[in-house]
């Protein structure tokens, strides 16, 4: 039980690395995340925070695997709804923390992206150490995944190129050009990836997070 306890401990700070990253991504003014973009889009139009529009697209992405995997979602995975409260919560608490953060320079803009990438990374992989729980955004691409039985990385990118389309075509209906998407967004899809795995292979302090036996 004790072991059970440091996994989620391990895996909530994971969560909220993750929203700090994405927070630290959007600051940078150059776009969002490919899996915020939508939300993010969405905010700038509607009198709901960024944090909230997260939440309630990740309450569809959790009704889709319900609806996906029926009998194979187990109880357990209801978690989802909690965990997707903490990530969500946490978003509109960084962008409070980093409200007077605005880099001006593209250069500075450039270096704060590579930061939130890295970040975002780096709580990616605290996130999935423990071996736990999914966030509702790998949740439904893993169900995708199952019931299509495609590769999990194949879905993972048609979903997050379906994500910023939908966002672009969102934010051409409401303002008539792009907002709250740009160069950072592709940027980020591209490396976080590859920090993710950087991270893994060198950061040796991750192997000392507890896992299931």
């Amino acid at each position: 039980m004790k072991k059970l306890i440091f996994r989620y401990i391990w895996f909530i700070l994971g969560i909220l690395i993750n929203s700090f990253g994405i927070v630290f991504i959007t600051k940078a003014s150059l776009g969002t995340s490919p899996i915020s973009s939508v939300p993010y889009v969405l905010s700038f139009r509607f009198p709901l925070s960024f944090g909230a529009f997260t939440f309630l697209l990740n309450m569809l992405f959790i009704l889709g695997e319900v609806i996906l995997l029926r009998r194979q979602f187990r109880p357990y995975q209801y978690l989802q709804i909690v965990v997707n409260m903490i990530f969500s919560s946490f978003i509109d608490i960084s962008m409070t923390l980093l409200e007077s953060f605005t880099p001006t320079h593209f250069a500075s803009q450039i270096l704060s992206l590579l930061v939130g990438c890295t970040i975002l990374a780096l709580g990616i992989c605290i996130e999935v150490a423990p071996n736990v729980l999914v966030v509702p955004g790998e949740g439904i691409v893993k169900a995708i995944s199952q019931v299509s039985r495609k590769k999990f990385g194949s879905v993972k990118v048609i979903f997050d190129v379906t994500l910023i389309l939908t966002a672009a075509c969102l934010s051409l209906l409401f303002f008539h050009h792009l907002n709250g998407l740009g160069i950072g967004t592709i940027i980020s899809a591209l490396l976080v990836g590859r920090i993710v795995n950087f991270i893994q292979k060198h950061l040796h302090i991750l192997k000392r997070i507890p896992t299931a036996a």
